[in-house]
C-alpha cells in the first residue's frame, strides 16, 4: 500500500531532469538538463524544433492509440528522423533516453528507446533496444526472450502497451501530459479547420477546445485572460466565448471606447492577440495537472517587445504554482534579458559538421565575468546564436 501512494506521489510530481539523443534529426549526440524552465536559443535551422519534437515524440509514442509506429510515420518515415551525420554512431540506431525526477523519497525513472529499420521485409522501424528502470532497478529490457521467439514484437514499444508497461506506467502517464503550442492565428482563424483538427497545436481546435472546458472552469480562465489582458491590448475587455448560428465557437471582445454593442471576433483580432491568448489558456489549462510539461515554440512572435519581456515572469509563476515545467524555442533577445534567468535555463544550439551540438550557457568561457562586468545574457550569446556569415545576406 506504501509504495502505491509513493508512486502516486512521483506521478503527481515527476520531472524531466534529462534528455538525450543519439542520431535524432540535426542531433549526432546531445544531452539536455532540463530544470523548471528551458530556454532554447541558437541559428535557424539549427535544431530548435527538432529537440521540442523529442519530447513530442516520446509523447506520441506513449500516448493510447498512438505508438512507434505511428509518431514516425506523422515524421515523414525512419529516414526523417534519423540524423544525416550518423554514420555508424550508435550502430546507425536512432536513440532517446529520458530521466524523470521526483522530490523527497519518491522514486526515480528512466526510459531508454532506441530503434532502426529492419534488415529485410518491409523495413519497418524495430526496436533494438528498450530499458524502463525504477531507482536503478530494472524493469524491463528489450529485446527479450519473447521478442526473440516473436519478431513482430518488436514493432510495438511496452511503453505503449498496457498489458506490458504496468511496472512503470508512470512514465506513460507523465508523457501523455505533455502539451505543445505553436498557434497560428490563420488556422485559428479558419472554422472548418478548428472544427475537424483534434489537439492541434497550431489552433485547428483551439476554440473548441475552450468550448469544451466545463462552463464554471471555462469562465474563471476566460476572466484570468480578460484580467491579463488589460494591461497588454489597450482597451480591450469583456473576453467572451460564443457560438454562432450553426453553432460554432468564436471568441469575442469589445472595447472601452466603441459604440454599445460593437464586438469584435477572432477574425478581427490582431495576431499578437490571438497569440497572447492562446498562451494564457495554455498556462492555465496546464495547471489543471501537477508536473506537466508546455512546449512552446517561438512564443514572442506577434508580441510586443515589452509583452515578451515579461513571458520568462509568467512561465516562472506557471510552473512555481503547480510544478510545471516549461521547454521554449525562440530568438528573442527580450526573452533573455530577463535578469531572473539563470545559466542552467539556457541551452545553445550550434550547427556543425558532425551534426548540433547543444551546451549549457553555463560553459560558455568567461561567462561569470561578463554577467559581473554588466552584460546580459542576451548581449552575451548572440555572437553564439547568429548566423557566422550574416553580413554577406545581400539580395
Amino acid at each position: 500500500m506504501m509504495d502505491q501512494v509513493n508512486d502516486l506521489e512521483g506521478r503527481i510530481s515527476m520531472r524531466i531532469d534529462r534528455l538525450s539523443l543519439m542520431n535524432w534529426r540535426n542531433f549526432k549526440s546531445a544531452e539536455v538538463a532540463v530544470g523548471s524552465r528551458l530556454f532554447v536559443v541558437g541559428p535557424n535551422a539549427s535544431g530548435k524544433s527538432n529537440l521540442l519534437d523529442a519530447f513530442r515524440f516520446l509523447r506520441d509514442v506513449a500516448t493510447v492509440g498512438g505508438g512507434l509506429q505511428q509518431a514516425i510515420a506523422a515524421r515523414g518515415g525512419l529516414k526523417r528522423v534519423r540524423c544525416l551525420a550518423a554514420r555508424n554512431f550508435n550502430h546507425g540506431w536512432v536513440g532517446l533516453e529520458m530521466t524523470l525526477v521526483s522530490p523527497g523519497n519518491n522514486p526515480t525513472w528512466s526510459y531508454e528507446l532506441h530503434f532502426a529499420a529492419e534488415q529485410r521485409g518491409r523495413h519497418r522501424p524495430i526496436i533494438r533496444r528498450e530499458v524502463g528502470k525504477r531507482n536503478g532497478s530494472t524493469l524491463i529490457e528489450r529485446p527479450d526472450e519473447s521478442d526473440h521467439l516473436d519478431n513482430e514484437r518488436l514493432t510495438q514499444t511496452a511503453l505503449e502497451q498496457v498489458n506490458s508497461n504496468r511496472d512503470f506506467r508512470p512514465i506513460a502517464e507523465f508523457l501523455n501530459g505533455v502539451r505543445y503550442l505553436h498557434l497560428v492565428p490563420q488556422i485559428i482563424r479558419e472554422p472548418a479547420i478548428g472544427q475537424r483538427r483534434n489537439a492541434d497545436p497550431f489552433g485547428g481546435d483551439f476554440l473548441v477546445r475552450i468550448a469544451r472546458t466545463p462552463t464554471k472552469t471555462r469562465n474563471k480562465r476566460l476572466s484570468r485572460v480578460n484580467d491579463a489582458l488589460r494591461h497588454a491590448v489597450p482597451q480591450l475587455e469583456n473576453l467572451t466565448l460564443e457560438r454562432d448560428e450553426a453553432g460554432k465557437p468564436h471568441l469575442e471582445a469589445r472595447y472601452k471606447h466603441w459604440r454599445r454593442g460593437a464586438k469584435q471576433n477572432e477574425q478581427d483580432f490582431s495576431d499578437g492577440t490571438l497569440r497572447l491568448i492562446g498562451l494564457l489558456w495554455m498556462v492555465q489549462e496546464g495547471a489543471r495537472r501537477a508536473g506537466r510539461v508546455i512546449l512552446l515554440e517561438g512564443p514572442e512572435l506577434s508580441l510586443h517587445p515589452a509583452i515578451v519581456q515579461r513571458l520568462p515572469t509568467l512561465l516562472n509563476r506557471a510552473a512555481r504554482r503547480n510544478g510545471s515545467q516549461v521547454v521554449l524555442s525562440t530568438h528573442s533577445t527580450e526573452l533573455l534579458e530577463d535578469p531572473g534567468l539563470e545559466l542552467d535555463e539556457v541551452v545553445i544550439l550550434q550547427p556543425g559538421p558532425e551534426g548540433t551540438t547543444a551546451t549549457s550557457a553555463s560553459a560558455i568561457p568567461d561567462m561569470e565575468a561578463l554577467l559581473e562586468a554588466g552584460w546580459n545574457l542576451a548581449q552575451i550569446l548572440r555572437p553564439h546564436t547568429a548566423p557566422s556569415k550574416i553580413d554577406g545576406l545581400l539580395v
